[in-house]
This record gives C-alpha cells, sequence and structure tokens, in this order.
C-alpha cells in the first residue's frame, strides 16, 4: 500500500523507519519531511494542516493510509476531513476524530474525562480572565508548589510550575490577561502540584481493543539535572526500570481501560495513539495529561523496540481488527540524545552544516531538524538529531549514544550528557 506521513521531525523519521520495514509498503510519502525522512521516502512539500493541498496528493497519489504525526492537523480535524468526503472516506487515517483530539487540545477538557471516567489525576479548577480573583484564591488554597497550564496547544511550553504562590499569581494575570501564551492561554487550568516520578506511557487503539506499548521517560528542561528552560525534550529512555509488572497492572487497571472504555462510552471515534503523562507518587500512578499521538523525542526510543509489523498493526486499525494482531516487543533497552542549536529553546541559528554522520556506527540517527541542500545536511530546527541506540540496560544504550555524539558537529550544537541520571 502507499502511506503519507504527515511531520517533519524525529518522530515521523522513527515512523518512516519502522514501516518502510514492512513488506505490505508499495511506497512512502512523508509532507514536508527532513533529510532524514528523504533517505526512506519521498518528501511531499506542503503543510501538515492544509488539508486541500493533502487531498489532492492523497488522491494523486493512491494513497491508502496517513499516519498523523504532530497534533496540530488532529486538533484541526484531519479525520472528521476524510472521513466526511466521499473520494477519501475509504483512506485509513491514523489519529482520533476531532472530538477525541481535544483530549490534548483542551486540558480543561481532559480533567473533566478523567474525572467522569474516574481515571486518577491532581485535583484542579480552571479560570478565566473575568474569573481571575478566584483564581488567585484557589492558589492560596493550595501547597506549593503551583501548576498553571495553558489550556489550549502552546507547542509544549504552556505548562508553568511554580515555587511561590505570589509569582503564580503574577504568572496567572500574565497568561490570563497578558496573553503569555496567546489564545491558548485564555483559559487556565491550575492543579496541586504532583510529587513523584514520570513516566509516559503510549497506547495504540482502534476504538475497540488495544495494545501497551513500551514505557519511556523523557527530559524536557534544557540544562544537566533537569534545570533551565523547558523544552520540547532533550533524551528519553525506554523502557523506564522502575515500571515493574505490579505497576504497570496499577496502569492499566486504572487508567487504560478506564481511558479507552470511556471513550468508546462517550461515542468518540479514536483509532490512533494515546500518550498518557503520568507521575508516579508512592508507587500508585496519576495522570498529569492526554497526547493525542506519540510523543518526540519518546517515539525514536518506542518504535525501534517494536520488533513486529507496525504496518501491519495500523492496518487493522480501518477495520477494528487490532485484537487479532500479535505485537512483539524487544527486550533490549533503548536510549535517545538529542542534539540542539545553540541558543534554544530560545533564539537560535539555522542552516548550520551537520558533519560526520557518515561515521555513525551501532546508533541510529533520526533527523529532526534538517533539510539537504547541495549535497550537504544543513540545521533546519532547534532540535536538530536523535542519537538512538540499543543496550542490555538504558547505562550501555545512552554511552552507545553519546559515543557516536562524538563524531558528530555542527555550529554551536548542545547536548545534555546525562539522560537517565535520576533512574
Amino acid at each position: 500500500m502507499n502511506v503519507l506521513i504527515l511531520g517533519s521531525g524525529g518522530r515521523e523519521h522513527a515512523f518512516a523507519r519502522s514501516i518502510a520495514a514492512s513488506p505490505l509498503l508499495t511506497k512512502l510519502y512523508v509532507a514536508p519531511g527532513n533529510a532524514g525522512t528523504s533517505q526512506l521516502a519521498t518528501n511531499l512539500d506542503f503543510s501538515v494542516t492544509d488539508f486541500a493541498t493533502i487531498k489532492t496528493k492523497v488522491l494523486e497519489l493512491d494513497i491508502e493510509m496517513v499516519v498523523v504525526g504532530p497534533e496540530a492537523p488532529l486538533v484541526e480535524g484531519i479525520y472528521d476531513f476524510f472521513q466526511q468526503d466521499e473520494q477519501l472516506n475509504h483512506v485509513n487515517v491514523i489519529g482520533p476524530s476531532k472530538k477525541g483530539a481535544v483530549l490534548e487540545g483542551s486540558k480543561e477538557f481532559a480533567k473533566e474525562f478523567m474525572m467522569r471516567n474516574k481515571v486518577p489525576t491532581a485535583a484542579y479548577q480552571s479560570f478565566t480572565a473575568s474569573t481571575l480573583k478566584e483564581g488567585m484564591q484557589f492558589i492560596d488554597s493550595l501547597k506549593p508548589p503551583f501548576v498553571l497550564k495553558a489550556d489550549g496547544l502552546a507547542g509544549g511550553k504552556g505548562v508553568l510550575i511554580i515555587p511561590n504562590a505570589d509569582e503564580a499569581k503574577e504568572s496567572l494575570e500574565q497568561m490570563l490577561v497578558g496573553g503569555k501564551f496567546g489564545a491558548a492561554s485564555n483559559k487556565v487550568v491550575i492543579e496541586e502540584f504532583l510529587d513523584g516520578i514520570e513516566m509516559s506511557v503510549f497506547v495504540m487503539t482502534d476504538g475497540n481493543s488495544y495494545k501497551v506499548l513500551p514505557t519511556a521517560k523523557d527530559y524536557k528542561r534544557i540544562g544537566e539535572g533537569d534545570t533551565g528552560l523547558n523544552t520540547g525534550g532533550m533524551g528519553a529512555i525506554s523502557p523506564v526500570p522502575f515500571a515493574d509488572e505490579n505497576l504497570m497492572k496499577k496502569v492499566e487497571d486504572r487508567i487504560i481501560k478506564p481511558t479507552v472504555d470511556g471513550l468508546k462510552a462517550e461515542k468518540i471515534t479514536y483509532k490512533g495513539f494515546i500518550f498518557i503523562g503520568l507521575m508516579i507518587v508512592d508507587g500508585e500512578p496519576q495522570v498529569i495529561e492526554y497526547n493525542v499521538r506519540m510523543g518526540d523525542p519518546e517515539t525514536e526510543v518506542v518504535l525501534p523496540l517494536v520488533s513486529s509489523d507496525l504496518l501491519s498493526h495500523l492496518q487493522a486499525f480501518a477495520k477494528a481488527e487490532l485484537h487479532k494482531e500479535e505485537l512483539s516487543i524487544d527486550q533490549r533497552s533503548a536510549a535517545t540524545v538529542m542534539l540542539v542549536s545553540g541558543g534554544y529553546p530560545e533564539a537560535y541559528e539555522k542552516g548550520k552544516e551537520i558533519t560526520g554522520l557518515e561515521n555513525v556506527n551501532g546508533s541510529i540517527v533520526f533527523h529532526a531538524g534538517t533539510t539537504e541542500k547541495d549535497g550537504k545536511v544543513l540545521t533546519a530546527g532547534g532540535r536538530v538529531i536523535a542519537m538512538t541506540s540499543f543496550g542490555n540496560d538504558f547505562h550501555e544504550a545512552t554511552k552507545k549514544s553519546y559515543e557516536n555524539i562524538d563524531k558528530l558537529g555542527f555550529d554551536r550544537m548542545y547536548y545534555r550528557t546525562d539522560i537517565g541520571f535520576d533512574l
């Protein structure tokens, strides 16, 4: 079959690598893609939210499956766009309906969904500019630190964890009145801080049954020891060593099953991936957030551990036959380390030549923000390369990634040397 992947990052390169290995594949396209995906697929130059062009290309290239990488097209309703068009409704779109995507598109909706379906999560309340005063009072009722979340999509940067009440109130006002995150913070969710250790669980579902993919832990802060500004992710490991059978049974019984059953009960069409961000507090899992797609850079450690045919699993979504598929998982560990442009997550320069890619041995180079020009690979984003390696444990895997990173270079290249430090 012909497959189109939407997106341009390391996540989409990881999908391309897995799908390209399938005997079911005829031709693979990625839009807009990057210098890495061009080695496995044909890159197409259009935006992931340009639905009119997507339709034209899907018909022109006889595409039977569209794998949606980032959240924006899902929140804008790409699944429904295909379903409601007679020329397109035969195409298997991997991703939830617009209603399902609200789980990520609105923090308030996600919290209400969790409450309705008895999914364990932190206590919270939502506020707008007109209820700013009540928001200030709610801050006074909580113990520090304080968690403020922009209700809408803010590119992974809309969550603030603030140590004292005065600063929290100031930030709340900046978000609601000052437009700190634009329209995304027209409404703000304030919730109690959960003190524990984070991990992520990835589930693929065809709307009826589900399969649980390997767990992962990513590192969001720019600086060593989890300090400094939040980024889109500086690295990840999989599986999480503390996620034993006992913990995973709690996660499945209390969180995954109620989530999938809740989607069914509320008649929300959902054929795609659910990323569940968890905080483990004294051995008990609680949900911090849902994302309605695979995470980045977690995808770069999770998908390489799936040893069965990913395209076959995705093909089963169309007829809700995922339960018939056998999911096989590599028992090794995987680690990825993100190489970023100097200055990221704030201002950075693009167009720097990346050298040494041909010298990498024993690791997978996932391109995140790259482009090709005159035979050279250049930087084209804040997060540039994800270096993924396998090992008997995450120590061995990270060691291999760092050994191969030493072979690469570009102007002002930066990476964290402590991925997995807290495990």
